[in-house]
């Protein structure tokens, strides 16, 4: 996402709690060390960045894989704190600045799992279905001070998170990673992966003028998936 709007001629700002992720970017981005559970260091960040015409929300945590009587009430807050209460906090200290200035473009990263019943990914489904809750009471909210609000649902999305959610609900289901792999690719009508610049790709849509009327909608970049639970 940071890489197609720096194309496009935006100025980047990227935040992450992963410090050594932050000194792999180009330099001249914005960077910053932010833990987005940390309503203190959110707020420092809104701060110094002032006005926002686009902001991206999408951090997030995988969670447990587990059936939900082995889910451990940690696990299940740690995942909600990053991925939903994570989001909420990003976008309440942005907002004010947005009202300010009258304009503003808010996206939010949730999920298919925000779309369907993902079984033995509770803390998760559970975290990307309140995302688009908030998705579409703030396009209510903001509309009329000139702020738009929507949601992207990415599917399964190529690379190294991924292979990592794969090799965990594999052993979880007892499949091998391959199989489980085919699956989620048959479960689509495109039988494709997506890319992580197909996700990107529609956040720039959704915040440029193409877009300028709408708000409060939720949006999968998934290859059209019909089949929350993989199998081959």
């Amino acid at each position: 996402m940071a890489q197609a709007f720096a194309d496009g001629g935006a100025e980047v700002w990227v935040s992450d709690v992963d410090a050594a992720a932050l000194d792999r970017l180009p330099s001249n981005w914005n960077a910053r060390n932010v833990d987005v559970a940390d309503e203190t260091e959110v707020a420092g960040l809104m701060s110094e960045v002032g006005v926002l015409d686009v902001l991206c929300a999408n951090a997030g945590i995988a969670g447990p894989t587990a059936v939900i009587e082995d889910v451990s009430l940690k696990d299940w807050n740690a995942c909600q704190s990053v991925t939903l209460s994570g989001t909420f906090l990003t976008c309440k200290h942005a907002i004010p600045a947005m009202k300010l200035a009258g304009r503003g473009a808010i996206i939010l990263t949730s999920s298919t799992a925000g779309q369907f019943g993902y079984p033995n990914r509770a803390p998760y489904a559970a975290a990307k279905w309140g995302v688009i809750g908030l998705t579409k009471t703030l396009a209510m909210e903001l509309g009329p001070f000139g702020i738009r609000a929507n949601a992207i649902c990415p599917g399964a999305v190529e690379g190294p998170r991924m292979e990592g959610v794969i090799a965990r609900e594999a052993a979880a289901k007892g499949m091998t990673p391959e199989d489980l792999r085919a699956g989620y690719q048959a479960g689509t009508s495109m039988r494709t992966w997506v890319r992580a610049e197909d996700v990107a790709a529609m956040a720039v849509f959704l915040a440029s003028d193409a877009a300028t009327r709408v708000s409060g909608q939720v949006i999968a970049v998934d290859g059209h998936t019909e089949n929350p639970d993989p199998k081959v």
